[in-house]
C-alpha cells in the first residue's frame, strides 16, 4: 500500500496549476498583439467639437477662395471665362441674353461660389480627412487616402477635357445645323445650367476607376468577373452618354469611349491596389 503522507504523482498541485494558466494564454497565437486604436477613443462630445471645428475650417477656406475669386479675375469675368467656348462658336457679334431681371447679378454669383467651392476643395478634402483618420487602421489608412486624392484629380480631369475638348466640339456641331434664318441667342442661365450638367455627368464619368477599384477591393466582384462584365459595361457606357448628354452623336462618344477606356484602367489598378492594401492578416 502506498504511504497516503506521500503526493500522488496525478496530483496537481497548486504551484503547477498556476502555472499552467499563467502560460496557457502565451499558447493563443494573437493573444499578445495590441490593437494599434487601443487607447485612442475619445467621448462623443470631443468628436462634436471637431466636426465643428473642421466644418468651420472648411467654411472659412471657402470665403476666402469665395473672396480671393471676387477681387480677381471677378463674378463677370468667371462667366465670360464659362461661357467662351459657347460664343466662340457663335454667329460675328451674338452674345448671350438675360431673359431675367435678376439673371445678370444671381448667374455671375452662383457662378463664383461654385468656383470658389472648387478651389478650396482641397482644404476640405484634408479637414475630412483629418476628421476620419484617427480612427482608421494603417492597412484602412492605405486604401481611403488614395482614393480622395485619385477620385478628386479624375473629377477635375473629367471637367476639364468636358471644357476644353467637348464644348467646342459640341457647338461646333450644333451650329452646323442651324438654319441661315435663325440668330442663336442662348439665355445665360439656361447655359448655366447645361454647363454643370456636362461638368457633373463627365466628372462623375471620370470616376468609373474608383468604383471598379473599391468593388474589387471590397469583394463585391472578383477581377475575373469585371473582366467578364466588359462587354455589357460598353453598352451601358453609351446608354448613359445618351441619357445625360444632349442628344448629339459627339457629345454621347466624347463620354462613352473614355468611359470605356477607364473602366480597362480601373481593373489595372484594382490589381495592384489589393496587393498593397491588404491587412496584416490577410497577408498572413
Amino acid at each position: 500500500m502506498s504511504d497516503p503522507s506521500k503526493p500522488s504523482s496525478a496530483t496537481v498541485t497548486p504551484t503547477e496549476t498556476a502555472g499552467e494558466q499563467a502560460a496557457a494564454p502565451q499558447d493563443t497565437p494573437h493573444a499578445s498583439d495590441k490593437d494599434e486604436l487601443s487607447g485612442s477613443e475619445q467621448p462623443f462630445v470631443q468628436h462634436l467639437v471637431e466636426l465643428r471645428d473642421r466644418l468651420v475650417k472648411s467654411a472659412i477656406a471657402i470665403a476666402l477662395a469665395c473672396f480671393a475669386l471676387s477681387l480677381y479675375p471677378g463674378p463677370a469675368d468667371l462667366y465670360d471665362i464659362l461661357a467662351a467656348p459657347l460664343v466662340a462658336h457663335l454667329p460675328a457679334g451674338t452674345t448671350l441674353i438675360a431673359t431675367s431681371v435678376i439673371s445678370p447679378f444671381l448667374v455671375p454669383l452662383k457662378i463664383l461660389l461654385m468656383a470658389a467651392f472648387l478651389l478650396a476643395l482641397p482644404v476640405v478634402l484634408y479637414q475630412v480627412w483629418a476628421f476620419v483618420a484617427p480612427g482608421l487602421y494603417s492597412h484602412e489608412k492605405k486604401l481611403v487616402l488614395p482614393l480622395v486624392i485619385s477620385s478628386t484629380l479624375l473629377f477635375f480631369l473629367g471637367v476639364a477635357f468636358c471644357y476644353f475638348f467637348v464644348f467646342g466640339q459640341v457647338f461646333t456641331f450644333i451650329q452646323s445645323f442651324a438654319p441661315k434664318s435663325i440668330t442663336a441667342a442662348p439665355d445665360i442661365e439656361a447655359y448655366l445650367s447645361f454647363v454643370l450638367t456636362m461638368f457633373l455627368a463627365f466628372g462623375m464619368a471620370f470616376e468609373v476607376p474608383i468604383v471598379v477599384i473599391v468593388l474589387a477591393r471590397m469583394n463585391i466582384f472578383s477581377i475575373e468577373k469585371l473582366k467578364s462584365f466588359r462587354s455589357y459595361f460598353v453598352v451601358l457606357a453609351f446608354i448613359v452618354a445618351a441619357i445625360v448628354t444632349p442628344p448629339d452623336v459627339v457629345s454621347q462618344l466624347a463620354l462613352a469611349i473614355p468611359m470605356c477606356l477607364l473602366y480597362e484602367v480601373g481593373i489595372w489598378a484594382a490589381q495592384i491596389f489589393i496587393k498593397n492594401t491588404q491587412a496584416p492578416e490577410d497577408r498572413d
